[in-house]
């Protein structure tokens, strides 16, 4: 899908591949951040402030999945508030197993249907316009995934 681990994107002149591309960057940014971590650690939070690393992964996962299975695809779908704080039940191997099953329906979908493809939230919203907030919010939890695995151990960097 993407280039290397880690490597930054490149141009495409397909603007599919392009959306793809930035999408599977960023997931992959978040993926690394739990990287050595124990399900403890992923669940961990400075001071019951920001979301937990699993929390994140946990929400970037329901996040697609209510704007490609629900929005684009037409599935029944809600938000809850405890995908943003989940229990001990979810590890980081179920967290990350589920939001890589969860890039690649996206990934299918998004191959599959044209970029026009109507969301039914309506006010013109289309595929194109969902990839763009995929990529938007993917990159801001992104970033509070570097904040806190900073905060819990000094770990920075991609």
């Amino acid at each position: 899908m993407g280039d290397e681990w880690g490597d930054f994107p490149r141009g495409h002149a397909d603007e599919r591949d392009l959306f793809l591309d930035w999408l599977g960057y960023l997931r992959r940014a978040v993926i690394r951040k739990l990287d050595g971590l124990t399900d403890e650690q992923a669940a961990w939070t400075p001071e019951g402030a920001l979301i937990s690393l699993l929390g994140i992964v946990n929400h970037l996962t329901n996040v697609e999945w209510r704007w490609i299975g629900g929005a684009i695809l037409g599935g029944a779908v809600e938000r809850h508030e405890e995908e943003f704080t989940p229990g001990p039940e979810l590890t980081v191997t179920a967290a990350l197993a589920a939001y890589r099953d969860r890039a690649e329906t996206t990934d299918a979908a998004v191959r599959r249907l044209s970029l026009d493809t109507p969301s039914s939230e309506g006010h013109g919203i289309d595929l194109r316009w969902v990839l763009i907030h995929l990529i938007n919010e993917t990159a801001r939890h992104a970033g509070h995934a570097d904040a806190t695995r900073e905060l819990l151990d000094g770990t920075t960097g991609e």
